[in-house]
């Protein structure tokens, strides 16, 4: 139960993705390998490990396969997103019936359930932090309430059912009926529904935290509370009563848990909500998800989101299950199936991960995967009995989510491939000037693309259709690594594009799916400094590496990219002077990696051992005996036309981007691009809005992706 938390699945696959060549999505860069928090382990890789290991990298159709089950599990979190909520706040309202006529109940339970829903995903917005300092006492209050409960009604009713824990009775049980009783195990999956919840909340709390809390009071007040009311229907098995936990309540503080139950229900609808915004975030971060605004609820607790669209349509479905379903059993099965689905997937990616990234035998692996999966395929088997009573909700938008985030996933990989084949040269690049008609305008301009090297498609066709582009050129790449987090000091990669007198960079800013994304205004000011940073660094390196014979000097990397350089935290010395420090810690370290020409380059080149450097400056007035030398100079110059260009203000270039199946195509391709990723585009936040840039600097490029 440990990794079936809120983005679990994405979490698995990442890791699997650090240590094997299986992402669909081929940006993957050797300098992303020197992340801190890449953290692959060094163990010794073992012949029978590896060879699982090129056997799936050769097949790009276990790539797609492995993929197709990763979304599989995280559409069916979220779709336990959409069910938990119901099911929650239902069965705890529910418990009225036993204060009330048939015909009241029947007509108070579902408007009121409704209201507490309503109300729920009305306040997401606040974010959990708000009224978070309630949810611990509640919760406390409801375990010790049901303990309490269980100890009594055990007491009371059959101290003897304590021995109902021995598994004999199960085998017993299971012997003596059978078909019945295999089919009646998909019955009782709400038993352990939600607890793939509690690990929603790992953006709060640690592991440790989680398991000492769940091994020492949730387990041990769920067993009391379970073995109550074992006990109150071990003597009134003959009950015409279908709600028996509120039945085994005494009458005289059926009130007081009522109540308790309910603002229970509440705080365990809360973390499963907020697991399906984290999920729903990392997948977007992958691109495979439709772009959609996060909020970021609390500036001191990372991990705490909100998103708008996400949390209205959670809201609608909800309501629509509550009033479609009307009763805890149909709800509890259509529950119970995605729980034991999103089991069964975690347990397959956990055996990939036990040969791929703990580089254990394959046969540890298959034992693992037959103890565990054997006994989570028992239960889901059995929940697919329950198909025509409630489990095909969660296996209906599972596909319907798997849709979506599949063909969009599949039309960015696409994007990517025609960006990549159809870049242009550096060398037209440093063609462009006034013999060509093609002006140089005060200011920075910011070109997005997805591409890592080259020149992308949409600034040729922007130069092409307005003969002009700012006199500080940059080419900006975000893009996210499979790692949780990605520390700031290590975000910027930093790089020239062509000579130091044509003034164009490349960046590419890198985030972990967790990561929390820069706002325009701090990420504009941010990358200027980076860009600073790096024309120091350059310049200095290039000043202490020009007595070697090895050593390209400015004026001939014409025809080539430089290297790029991680650009850290730097501390400003406030002097006119730099100084140059070796081995230093990596919070402020620049590393030089060769340069990428193609996709094969991006994940088969190797660093450059370079020497590790800090790099501490100012930008101020130079006197008289700091700009000596011709490099001085031209360092000057250089950092003046970028505050110059930066005071001209910024531009960011997007590509405004249609995308069509090429012809002869099948019928599903076109499908799925001409009609489904299009809607999708047309209905959700455009790359403008995601970035947060204002309209007034926005200049988008009209491009048609014939994929």
């Amino acid at each position: 139960m440990v990794l079936i938390f809120a983005g679990g699945t994405f979490a698995l696959y990442s890791l699997i993705c650090r240590h094997a060549r299986v992402s669909l999505l081929p940006n993957r860069q050797v300098a992303d390998e020197a992340l801190s928090t890449y953290k692959l382990e060094h163990h010794p890789e073992k012949k029978s490990s590896s060879g699982v290991k090129l056997y799936l990298e050769k097949h790009k159709v276990l790539h797609t396969a492995l993929l197709i089950l990763v979304l599989l599990g995280t559409c069916m979190v979220i779709g336990d997103g959409v069910l938990t909520p119901a099911i929650s706040v239902f069965s705890a309202v529910s418990g009225l019936e036993l204060s009330m006529s048939k015909e009241h109940h029947q007509y108070a339970v579902i408007p009121i359930t409704c209201f507490i829903l309503v109300c729920l995903f009305a306040l997401q917005h606040y974010g959990t932090h708000r009224v978070g300092f309630f949810f611990a006492p509640i919760v406390l209050t409801w375990l010790l309430c049901i303990s309490s409960l269980g100890i009594y009604n055990i007491i009371y009713w059959n101290p003897h059912v304590y021995q109902a824990l021995s598994p004999y009775y199960m085998f017993k049980f299971l012997k003596k009926t059978r078909k019945g009783g295999w089919m009646s195990l998909g019955g009782i999956l709400l038993c352990i529904t939600g607890s793939e919840a509690m690990f929603a909340d790992l953006g709060h709390f640690s592991y440790s935290a989680i398991r000492t809390a769940f091994t020492f009071l949730v387990y041990p007040a769920l067993i009391l509370a379970y073995m109550g009311q074992a006990a109150y229907l071990s003597q009134h098995h003959h009950t015409s009563y279908q709600i028996s936990f509120y039945v085994s309540v005494p009458e005289s503080v059926r009130w007081p848990v009522l109540i308790i139950a309910i603002l229970a229900s509440v705080v365990g609808s809360q973390a499963i909500i907020s697991g399906t915004f984290s999920i729903i975030n990392q997948s977007q971060s992958l691109s495979c998800f439709p772009r959609v605004k996060v909020i970021h609820t609390s500036d001191k607790i990372h991990g705490q989101i909100y998103i708008p669209e996400i949390n209205w349509v959670l809201m609608i479905l909800c309501i629509a299950v509550t009033i479609g379903f009307r009763d805890t059993k149909h709800m509890g099965n259509a529950s119970g199936l995605a729980v034991m689905t999103v089991m069964l997937v975690t347990t397959c990616l956990t055996s990939l991960v036990i040969i791929l990234c703990w580089h254990k035998p394959p046969i540890v692996a298959l034992f693992f995967l037959l103890f565990f999966g054997s006994i989570e395929l028992l239960y889901f088997s059995a929940s697919l009995t329950k198909f025509t009573e409630g489990a095909w909700l969660p296996i209906l938008l599972a596909l319907f989510l798997m849709t979506i985030m599949f063909v969009w996933h599949y039309a960015t990989i696409k994007k990517y491939e025609f960006d990549l084949h159809n870049k242009v040269s550096l060398e037209w690049l440093l063609a462009l000037g006034p013999s060509l008609g093609i002006a140089r305008v005060p200011g920075i301009g910011l070109v997005f693309t997805d591409l890592t090297s080259g020149i992308p498609a949409n600034f040729s066709r922007f130069v092409t259709n307005l003969p002009a582009f700012h006199r500080v050129l940059v080419f900006v790449c975000v893009k996210s690594v499979p790692v949780p987090f990605v520390p700031p000091a290590e975000r910027y990669l930093v790089g020239r594009v062509g000579p130091a007198a044509h003034r164009s960079y490349r960046c590419i800013v890198r985030y972990g799916y967790r990561d929390v994304h820069q706002d325009v205004d701090s990420f504009e000011s941010e990358l200027v400094s980076k860009l600073a940073d790096f024309i120091h660094y350059d310049w200095h390196r290039s000043q202490h590496s020009s007595h070697s014979e090895e050593d390209v000097s400015h004026s001939n990397e014409s025809t080539s990219e430089c290297r790029l350089a991680v650009i850290g935290t730097v501390a400003f010395s406030g002097t006119p002077a730099y100084e140059i420090e070796e081995s230093v810690q990596p919070a402020s370290v620049s590393i030089g990696f060769s340069t990428v020409e193609s996709v094969t380059d991006v994940i088969e080149m190797e660093p450059v051992h370079a020497v590790e450097r800090r790099v501490r400056f100012a930008i101020d007035d130079y006197s008289e005996s700091d700009v000596r030398t011709n490099m001085e100079l031209q360092l000057r110059e250089e950092l003046q036309d970028l505050l110059a260009a930066q005071e001209a203000g910024t531009a960011f270039i997007l590509g405004h981007s249609h995308v069509r199946a090429k012809q002869g195509s099948s019928v599903f391709k076109r499908l799925a691009i001409n009609f489904g990723y299009n809607f999708l585009r047309r209905n959700c936040r455009g790359p403008d809005v995601a970035l947060k840039v204002p309209p007034v600097s926005l200049l988008e490029v009209g491009m048609v992706y014939v994929v």
